[in-house]
């Protein structure tokens, strides 16, 4: 099973079934807040949901082509980050990722893509590591600028929002920067 430990208070690990009713239930504890910016929220009404998601989440994971991990906070699930698509060909992973409405402004979030962003260049032997947010999500979008990723462009009118477009922001950093940066 994947884990990874970042600081005595912070790790990540492979989400399994058995994690289904502690994600289920983060996401119901914030739910109006995350359906702010993140499209699945009416889609997740249900434990099934949650378990389906993981399970697809495995599946990616057995298949090399991403990795969705639970957020532990001082042994507490707090949110769900990881790689939605690892591009081999293009040695490109693509990270995204959500935070419990309660802990956010700890710093959890940057030091997670921080980690995942050492990962991917340090273990994964990846390229480059995209953050694409929408354009209003501020909070969002500081993870990436805290971590001098670069912002690429606009995508406009990238992903459908319950009931309307937003903008994607792209920020990318290459494993060169990165390395050159620390």
């Amino acid at each position: 099973m994947f884990t990874y430990k970042m600081n005595d208070e912070l790790s990540l690990k492979l989400m399994e079934v058995r994690d289904a009713e502690d994600v289920f239930e983060l996401t119901n504890k914030s739910r109006t807040y995350l359906r702010e910016w993140l499209p699945w929220l009416d889609t997740t009404t249900k434990l099934e949901d949650t378990i389906s998601f993981i399970k697809s989440s495995l599946t990616g994971f057995a298949e090399n082509r991403s990795l969705n991990t639970a957020i532990l906070f001082k042994g507490k699930m707090v949110g769900v980050a990881g790689y939605n698509e690892i591009n081999w060909s293009k040695k490109t992973a693509y990270i995204g990722y959500w935070l419990g409405e309660e802990f956010q402004g700890k710093g959890i979030m940057t030091e997670v893509a921080k980690a995942l962003t050492d990962y991917a260049f340090n273990e994964l032997n990846l390229n480059k590591v995209e953050i694409r947010a929408a354009a209003g999500n501020k909070k969002s979008r500081s993870i990436p600028e805290r971590l001098n990723f670069v912002n690429e462009g606009c995508i406009r009118q990238a992903e459908w929002l319950y009931d309307h477009y937003v903008d994607h922001v792209v920020y990318g950093i290459l494993a060169e920067e990165w390395k050159k940066a620390k």
